[in-house]
């Protein structure tokens, strides 16, 4: 793994300070949208701090929809972009050190953070990950011929496809589970600071 890691901080936060609300807590306001629930304990932890960042956010926005961005608001734009792409390439740099791409990284975490007892289908992949259905279709096959995942017939309904993780692939994503929850942390940190600097400012 690279030696130096993302520096969520470096991207400008300076103020301390989250809060617990859940991801769910963002629905209330401005129209958010949770697609599925935090699948573990240690997702939920990501998603309390990332729920308040959604659930502020979304109050700010519109309770300042009316009025014209200050340079402050510029700024705090810019920060909130650079901690995005810094973590973006970080993340695909750690994909990259196991030999994954970053979009095969994303497969592997949906199908391993997908709750319930049975593995996702192929559609409900293409959902997790934003894809068109013959895009998510070329994706498993990738992976499949890379040893990463398996397809598998629903028991119940011949016609679903759903799609699990070989052990290697299962390793891989754990492996990279563990840095990446750590990162997401001071990513979330650093963008709630970012955008709830107006809180500490008087007015």
């Amino acid at each position: 793994m690279p030696s130096v890691p993302f520096d969520a901080t470096a991207a400008g936060a300076a103020h301390p300070g989250i809060g617990t609300a859940g991801p769910q807590a963002a629905k209330a306001h401005a129209g958010w949208h949770v697609p599925y629930a935090w699948p573990n304990a240690a997702f939920r932890s990501c998603g309390r701090v990332t729920g308040r960042l959604m659930s502020t956010l979304a109050v700010t926005t519109r309770e300042h929809l009316l009025t014209q961005p200050t340079r402050q608001d510029f700024e705090n734009l810019l920060a909130f972009r650079v901690a995005l792409r810094r973590f973006q390439r970080w993340s695909e740099d750690q994909a990259g050190e196991v030999g994954l791409t970053h979009v095969q990284h994303q497969l592997l975490v949906a199908i391993k953070g997908h709750p319930g007892d049975r593995p996702p289908s192929v559609g409900q992949l293409a959902d997790y990950l934003l894809l068109q259905s013959h895009s998510a279709v070329g994706l498993v096959d990738r992976a499949e011929a890379a040893g990463f995942v398996r397809r598998r017939a629903d028991p119940d309904d011949a016609r679903v496809v759903r799609v699990e993780l070989t052990t290697e692939g299962d390793r891989l994503v754990t492996e990279l589970t563990k840095i990446t929850l750590t990162e997401m942390r001071k990513l979330a940190i650093a963008l709630n600071n970012v955008l709830l600097l107006h809180e500490d400012q008087p007015g």
